[in-house]
């Protein structure tokens, strides 16, 4: 998009490219999404970003209306295999807070000037600023959701000190942590109830194969889905860098009017538990992972229905996701289960029998997983680390041992192409698998599986026709 066409998406408060890009009105110092409702302001007084953190970074605060720093995050980030999407995505999960921009650096194989140079280049801002807009994001949710001290909430939201938080947030939002929470809308959750998120998506979301799928996949002790269809809520237990955590997310989406118009998305509300607070940026974006909140159905819908052949799937689903997962070795482990077996209910038994594949994740579960300190419900374990399953016979052994060495990287930095590679060396690694890896470890938007001729028209969306053949098939 050029400039004027960017424009006119702000005129039409056109929210498919709220994430995509954001304005700022010099005249107010105010940096906003494009389907901000405000009145439109006049073209010589606007400037775009690419990012929340560049707009930051030349001295726009965000907008109170429209919140741009809730948005969700550009589609592009997840579908580019390039160093500034790996990036964005290791930002995202928090690397920078935890291991700074040297272990970011160290990640993508380049060195700290020259990741420097082309995030700034690209995006407006380096990795330092990108990493201080999410944390003024965290602080802000913290701060209107929980009862935390803001002390607690400071060191909780990635910041070194209460000092630069206070700077931080004021610049960000022209007013003190106290104010930002004295400006919340809703109460604050109770000790103990977890925090209330809303995970933002844009455009239409199909909840029902999503949930369905998740259901249909629950790994015993790890995750469950309760409820009945169109009001289902998906529970399940986090690992995280300094603790865990307890998520779950409902089914159910709701739409967002706004003076103006609607914003064409919505979100899902979640809560999360966590053992310490510091892990809720990194939740939320495995949690985001995992829903696939931050696609494009604009662009995956209008270039399917393109096909002939897709254009009614595409008509009956409108803005299918494909889900991913909060933790790569779960996903391997699952994938070379293979898929959960349909069972009968017996008619002399009142329950039904759990599918083959399940049984043997819950055994792994509950022979190598590690058991939380008190049970959610059914909620008992978190699925094993790499560490844990090295040395297991078999290719899942092989997997964690190369996962556990760094000899193998999956998750949201990783180098698809190197991964791939480093897959298909292992032992009993098949092309079926290693396909289906970068699908739901890498968050690959463009593979299909081997034998399946995928046109050239459906690139680089492929993951999302198969979802949908697929999603059609079970229908």
């Amino acid at each position: 998009m050029d400039e004027d066409s960017r424009y006119e998406a702000v005129r039409g408060r056109d929210g498919r490219f709220d994430g995509v890009f954001f304005f700022a009105v010099r005249t107010t110092g105010i940096y906003c999404r494009p389907s901000c409702p405000a009145v439109t302001p006049k073209r010589e007084n606007v400037r775009f970003f690419a990012t929340a953190a560049a707009a930051q970074g030349s001295g726009f605060r965000a907008c109170r209306r429209c919140r741009p720093d809730a948005v969700p995050g550009s589609a592009a980030w997840d579908a580019r295999a390039d160093v500034a999407g790996r990036a964005m995505r290791l930002i995202a999960d928090g690397v920078v807070d935890r291991e700074g921009v040297t272990g970011l650096a160290a990640r993508l194989g380049y060195s700290t000037r020259q990741v420097q140079r082309q995030l700034t280049a690209e995006l407006g801002a380096g990795p330092v600023a990108l990493a201080r807009a999410q944390r003024a994001h965290t602080a802000r949710v913290l701060l209107q959701t929980t009862s935390l001290p803001v002390t607690e909430i400071a060191f909780a939201a990635g910041f070194s000190s209460v000092r630069q938080f206070n700077d931080t947030v004021r610049e960000v939002y022209a007013r003190t942590p106290t104010q930002v929470r004295d400006a919340a809308p809703a109460r604050r959750a109770a000790p103990g109830t977890g925090i209330p998120l809303r995970l933002a998506h844009r455009g239409p979301y199909q909840h029902g194969p999503v949930f369905d799928q998740l259901a249909r996949e629950a790994v015993p002790g790890v995750e469950e889905v309760e409820g009945r269809p169109g009001d289902r809520v998906y529970r399940r237990t986090l690992r995280l860098p300094y603790g865990t955590g307890v998520a779950a997310v409902r089914e159910r989406g709701r739409r967002q009017e706004a003076a103006g118009g609607t914003h064409p998305g919505g979100w899902l509300d979640a809560r999360v538990h966590l053992s310490d607070p510091r892990d809720l940026t990194t939740a939320v974006h495995r949690l985001r992972r995992l829903f696939d909140l931050d696609a494009d159905p604009y662009a995956v819908d209008e270039r399917l229905a393109a096909d002939p052949r897709l254009a009614p799937l595409v008509a009956a689903r409108p803005g299918l996701r494909v889900p991913g997962t909060v933790d790569p070795l779960e996903a391997a482990a699952r994938v070379l289960a293979g898929p959960p077996e349909a069972v009968e209910r017996p008619e002399s038994s009142e329950s039904l029998e759990r599918p083959g594949s399940l049984e043997r994740l819950e055994r792994l579960v509950r022979r190598h997983g590690k058991t939380l300190d008190a049970p959610s419900g059914t909620l008992t374990h978190l699925f094993p680390d790499a560490a844990a399953l090295a040395g297991l016979p078999g290719p899942l052994g092989a997997l964690a041992t190369a996962l556990a060495d760094g000899t193998l990287r999956l998750g949201p930095g990783a180098d698809r192409a190197h991964a791939e590679r480093t897959l298909l060396a292992l032992p009993g690694m098949t092309p079926a698998v290693v396909t289906a890896l970068r699908a739901r470890a890498l968050g690959d938007p463009d593979v299909a599986p081997p034998g399946i001729t995928a046109p050239a028209a459906w690139r680089p969306w492929r993951t999302y026709a198969v979802q949908h053949v697929r999603v059609a098939g079970e229908a």
